[in-house]
């Protein structure tokens, strides 16, 4: 898969993208924000098993951002089941160096319209902590709409945080 925009590209994982991955997300801002899921360190070893495992999967719902002919981020749906079936979850993570560029957004807008139309879904949405006043701007820039704050439902470094859920919903 290829998408591409304005100021990066959305495409599949390549074998050959371990290296940059290990360099750009080895970064605590950036492992703040994500999952617990998401290591830190980010060691080159995470990189390669990261990228393997979105190779493997079908369907393939997992994409790197590049930019300057290099990954240097990554987006990925979360495909719901049973009465959510028709929803996903998207999350998403640029290399600071990256930051404030308008590539985050781009992709996401890109991403967003390629899952509609691949996963047959109704709804996508986000969950960024109420603290990254940054990834909600690149939602809204994206056309996402806030639905609500979910009080202290994640922990992460030793604390109980909010998150904003973010929809975008099919039209039609």
């Amino acid at each position: 898969m290829e998408l591409h925009c304005a100021t990066c590209k959305v495409r599949s994982w390549s074998r050959k993208d371990a290296d940059s991955i290990a360099r750009y997300a080895n970064n605590r801002k950036i492992w703040l924000n994500l999952r617990d899921r998401f290591p830190h360190p980010y060691r080159k070893a995470d990189a390669e098993n990261w990228v393997e495992s979105a190779l493997i999967a079908r369907p393939e719902t997992n994409f790197a951002i590049e930019a300057s002919g290099e990954a240097v981020g990554g987006i990925g749906f979360e495909l719901k089941t049973d009465v959510e079936r028709y929803s996903a979850e998207v999350g998403y993570w640029l290399g600071e160096e990256f930051w404030n560029r308008g590539i985050c957004t781009a992709a996401l807008k890109a991403a967003t319209a390629y899952a509609f139309k691949t996963y047959n879904l109704n709804r996508i949405f986000a969950l960024p902590f109420i603290e990254n006043r940054a990834s909600m701007r690149v939602l809204e820039k994206a056309g996402y709409r806030q639905e609500c704050v979910v009080r202290r439902s994640a922990f992460k470094d030793g604390r109980f945080l909010d998150q904003a859920v973010y929809v975008y919903l099919l039209e039609g």
